[in-house]
């Protein structure tokens, strides 16, 4: 399974010109033809950008779907963060993270893997605290989970360095001028980044910097990797774990078709209840049903 997984701080879609061009970014990340992308400081109907919501107005340009992360109301509209994938998520959660401005942690499951974008906040306790939480959601799924974004911090910081206890970066983080992200127009330094949670790819095919100076005050960073294929454990309804399924031993609320809608918790005080088939119960596939 190839994977190319991009990030970029679109700036609400200003470029280093101040002209808000979503069609110029949308260039960007159609020549780079990623399978998925996380957007950081993006708006969605605010008074600046014109009202539009722009990870969707960017999504369907491209042919993607679009999830929106808010982190906090703006002239109203909201302005967070967001992920465009080809893949449709099965599910989103957004996560608020700490900061003197309220930062989010956007975090989307797919088939294969589970991917996240987040914008941390610009004091370092903030970012720390921040950690903690990406950690312990990174950890409680039993997917390959990935996350990208402007973390506001260099490579030899207090939190990258926390982080490659847990993660492996995808990108170059070593201090050479190729793979500086900010400012765009003459780099300085790294503070956008990919990662993933443990090594969970067979090899890295490309990782770079795109030469994209203007589009944006941050310069975008894509990677390829190669990763075995993965598919969520399939659990067959064996008189062990049929005869406990009640009400106390799943969180009904956590209970999705393949799709990823919510079945009515009313609908399965037991597995005869639902038509037969797969669903998805605490991110797990599980055969049930008539």
């Amino acid at each position: 399974m190839t994977l190319r997984i991009m990030t970029y701080n679109i700036q609400h879609g200003a470029g280093r010109d101040d002209v808000i061009d979503l069609d110029r970014q949308a260039t960007v990340i159609r020549n780079a033809d990623p399978e998925i992308i996380g957007l950081q400081e993006v708006d969605s109907c605010v008074k600046r950008s014109n009202r539009v919501h722009q990870a969707a107005v960017m999504a369907n340009s491209l042919g993607m779907y679009s999830t929106f992360g808010p982190a906090i109301p703006l002239t109203g509209g909201k302005y967070g963060v967001a992920i465009l994938s080809k893949e449709k998520p099965l599910s989103h959660r957004n996560i608020p993270l700490p900061g003197n401005e309220k930062r989010t942690l956007l975090v989307c499951e797919f088939e294969e893997y589970v991917f996240a974008t987040t914008h941390l906040a610009l004091e370092e306790e903030n970012r720390l605290s921040s950690l903690e939480i990406i950690l312990e959601e990174a950890a409680r799924w039993d997917k390959p989970f990935f996350i990208c974004g402007d973390l506001n911090d260099e490579p030899t910081s207090t939190l990258i360095t926390q982080m490659k206890k847990k993660f492996s970066f995808l990108n170059y983080i070593t201090n050479n001028s190729t793979n500086y992200t900010f400012p765009s127009g003459v780099p300085k330094k790294i503070i956008d980044y990919i990662a993933s949670y443990g090594r969970v790819y067979k090899s890295i095919r490309k990782r770079q910097v795109l030469n994209e100076p203007d589009a944006s005050d941050h310069r975008p960073v894509l990677v390829e990797i190669r990763m075995d294929r993965y598919t969520t454990p399939i659990i067959s309804p064996t008189e062990e774990n049929v005869q406990g399924f009640n009400s106390s031993w799943i969180q009904l609320d956590a209970v999705c078709d393949l799709s990823g809608r919510k079945i009515n918790p009313s609908l399965i005080p037991h597995p005869s209840s639902l038509k037969k088939g797969l669903y998805i119960v605490n991110g797990k596939k599980l055969f049930m049903g008539n």
